[in-house]
């Protein structure tokens, strides 16, 4: 296993909608265990392939009950529907430098994927574990959690990240 780059905003694959697996292969299972991985070693609760710059439509999300545990799902293909109810929380991504902002996200959604081996899933998910998933899958279709926010609070987004990556000589 190896822990795989993660991209920043504004890499333009970040903006890309990734496309559906239709091969399910020894080397699928080897880029979700890097995946994995890449999201614990950063830290992060949960990862897009797309953030490796991988468009493929793959997720990987933290079920860890325990502190030190490492438990994560896999999701193909995963589409959420039937979202209830509403919930503003705090958000950052791994993909985007030095910002959180609140994000209004469903508060409990209907996945439905397919795993490792291509048989699908199905199961609700509530709070903070529905946040991640709608987190990661809007990375799927090209969307950062900041494309949730006001066009005043993305601007501000904006012009703090020119100066921090003026500042890296970036």
């Amino acid at each position: 296993m190896a822990v795989l780059k993660i991209l920043k905003y504004p890499d333009p694959i970040l903006r890309q909608k990734a496309k559906k697996i239709t091969v399910f292969d020894d080397k699928l299972k080897k880029l979700a265990a890097n995946m994995g991985e890449t999201m614990y070693d950063a830290p992060g609760v949960g990862l897009a392939a797309n953030q490796i710059g991988v468009l493929q439509q793959i997720i990987v999300v933290d079920v860890s009950k325990e502190e030190n545990e490492k438990k994560y799902i896999v999701l193909i293909n995963p589409v959420i529907s039937n979202g209830e109810g509403e919930v503003v929380d705090e958000e950052g991504c791994l993909s985007v430098l030095d910002y959180t902002s609140r994000v209004r996200r469903f508060r409990k959604i209907h996945v439905s994927a397919q795993d490792l081996d291509g048989k699908p899933l199905e199961f609700d998910a509530e709070d903070r574990f529905a946040r991640i998933i709608q987190h990661e899958v809007d990375h799927l279709h090209g969307k950062l959690f900041i494309d949730r926010i006001s066009a005043l609070k993305r601007g501000l987004y904006k012009k703090k990240l020119k100066k921090i990556l003026k500042q890296r000589g970036k």
